[in-house]
């Protein structure tokens, strides 16, 4: 029977990457031309830990340091989006072992300011840990969203 990886284990195997590669073919469609960082899970991690209590960053802000960073066009929309949920993961896991200092990954948000529903603690939990650190959660429709978040952006 093979163990199934815990979050920081899935945190930590970088599968060769960082990596920059060529836009082209169906990509092109969507990105346009130039060229895609896709990030190692590590350095959305760490990008989200700099985030201090009371500001925030965006999915697409991420994006945008790994692109700059390793001076590519775009940094990659899915792989950006899924180190994001898995630095989450990781950082709960961290919790409930008893560590301290973990990646506060609530700070996070989707490009359109709303909370994401696939962090650990849902909705719920985001909203709750975002109004402790003093910002104002609205609901619209099926979203949460941080009132005036471009404000609190890093």
């Amino acid at each position: 029977m093979i163990k199934q990886k815990n979050w920081v284990e899935k945190l930590k195997n970088n599968k060769g990457l960082p990596k920059v590669v060529k836009i082209t073919g169906k990509m092109s469609k969507r990105w346009g031309t130039g060229s895609v960082a896709i990030p190692a899970p590590m350095e959305v991690n760490e990008i989200m830990k700099k985030v201090p209590k009371g500001k925030l960053i965006s999915i697409n802000q991420i994006r945008q340091v790994i692109a700059k960073r390793h001076k590519a066009t775009i940094g990659c929309p899915i792989t950006c989006g899924i180190f994001a949920w898995i630095a989450a993961n990781a950082a709960e896991e961290e919790r409930k072992q008893g560590k301290k200092d973990i990646t506060p990954y609530w700070r996070t948000l989707k490009s359109d300011g709303s909370l994401n529903e696939k962090y650990p603690s849902g909705l719920e939990g985001q909203k709750k840990l975002l109004e402790k650190e003093g910002h104002k959660i609205i609901r619209k429709g099926k979203k949460y969203l941080v009132v005036d978040y471009e404000k609190a952006f890093k």
